[in-house]
């Protein structure tokens, strides 16, 4: 028998069912039930109620996504429990999501949808709206064809001619249009953007970015360096649009530092495609200061993500910082003789600096704008790097 629902005066949260799926031997540094967790956190930034998760090991990817008995599992589940959604922890092709949804009886979403909806729920400047309409347009396109895929066979031929392909071409060439006016718009924001970093520099400052995975706790480290305003949430993906404020450095060197949108594991590339000029700053920067929470159990995945979409934008190699941040959560909660293991981990070679901080303490804010410093005057000389800060 279904479970009632109580009623509840606060806004209403869908009941959904996380699914998760592991191939073996993909070699995925990144736990599977870590990857469900976060999607657990994704899915109540966005506005669900995750009720339980589903997972899978299977030896090779199923056409499906998941097989049959699981599917059959779910089905039970969705009437037993009064579900609203299922949401998959990847992308789903079309025809994935459209057989899943036959054989489900409820909507299904996949991670890449979700990012989305939470970044839509986030964005408040006309640039980001921007983007994410851009993210959200280039998302549908192929999801559109596929709700018309039943009709294409009367696209012509003898038996086959009739309304179908009209449909699915005025369809796509109204998406198509959308997606036109939109990267026009954005084109223009990043060309006004060029023409303030140019005013903001004259074309000789450091540029410094801070980037890291989100909730990482840039925004409070970038009001530290910089005494600005920037707002402050404990929640996925509170930055969306770029900050970027003028700095001197004790030498006399001209900087600008910007804050930056947050990285997450799995992070659809349409969306890094589409926040290519919000991400204009992390990609002209001189100097990096990659963040990472030290106190999340999931710190060193966390900071390979970054790593590796780092690499994957193009700009593995400029100089990195690295600021373990949240040290004063691992401090409340560890023991005297608890040290930084998260640096076994990490390679650290890749980094001209190690610097440990607090950003709501303020512990070592000078640190690393020392670190800053001295990046800025030996740039590029390769320097070893070496933990500056508080160790415990």
């Amino acid at each position: 028998m279904a479970k009632k629902r109580t009623h509840s005066t606060g806004p209403f949260r869908e009941r959904a069912i996380l699914v998760g799926v592991s191939v073996r031997n993909q070699g995925d540094y990144w736990a599977l039930e870590d990857s469900l967790a976060e999607l657990s956190e994704l899915a109540r930034a966005a506005g669900a109620n995750p009720i339980e998760s589903f997972s899978q090991t299977m030896n090779k990817p199923s056409p499906t996504y998941i097989g049959k008995g699981k599917i059959d599992e779910l089905i039970h589940a969705v009437k037993h429990s009064e579900i609203d959604t299922v949401i998959f922890d990847d992308e789903l092709s079309p025809n994935q999501q459209k057989t899943l949804e036959d054989k489900l009886g409820v909507k299904v979403i996949d991670r890449t949808a979700l990012i989305l909806d939470v970044f839509a729920q986030r964005a408040r400047s006309r640039e980001g709206r921007l983007q994410i309409e851009l993210a959200q347009t280039e998302y549908l396109l192929p999801r559109l064809a596929g709700q018309w895929s039943h009709l294409e066979r009367l696209g012509g031929g003898v038996g086959t001619r009739g309304p179908g392909e009209t449909q699915i071409e005025t369809d796509r060439r109204l998406v198509r249009r959308k997606l036109n006016r939109v990267k026009k718009e954005i084109k223009q924001v990043k060309s006004q953007r060029d023409q303030q970093r140019l005013q903001r520099t004259g074309g000789d400052a450091k540029i410094v970015s801070l980037v890291g995975y989100t909730n990482a706790g840039k925004s409070a480290l970038f009001n530290k360096i910089t005494s600005s305003g920037v707002i402050e949430r404990n929640q996925l993906f509170s930055t969306l649009d770029t900050t970027t404020r003028r700095m001197w450095l004790e030498s006399g060197t001209q900087a600008t530092i910007s804050d930056t949108v947050g990285f997450v594991h799995k992070l659809p590339p349409i969306l890094v495609a589409a926040f290519r000029a919000t991400l204009e700053e992390t990609l002209e920067a001189d100097l990096l200061l990659q963040v990472v929470d030290v106190s999340s159990p999931y710190a060193v995945e966390q900071a390979q993500v970054v790593s590796d979409q780092l690499i994957e934008m193009g700009i593995g190699d400029t100089p990195k910082i690295l600021v373990l941040n949240k040290l004063d959560l691992v401090a409340e909660n560890a023991d005297d003789s608890l040290n930084l293991s998260v640096l076994d981990e990490i390679d650290v070679k890749e980094f001209a600096h190690v610097v440990t901080t607090s950003a709501t303490k303020g512990w070592g804010i000078s640190d690393l704008r020392n670190a800053i410093e001295a990046e800025a005057a030996t740039m590029g000389t390769g320097s070893t790097p070496k933990l500056i800060g508080t160790e415990i």
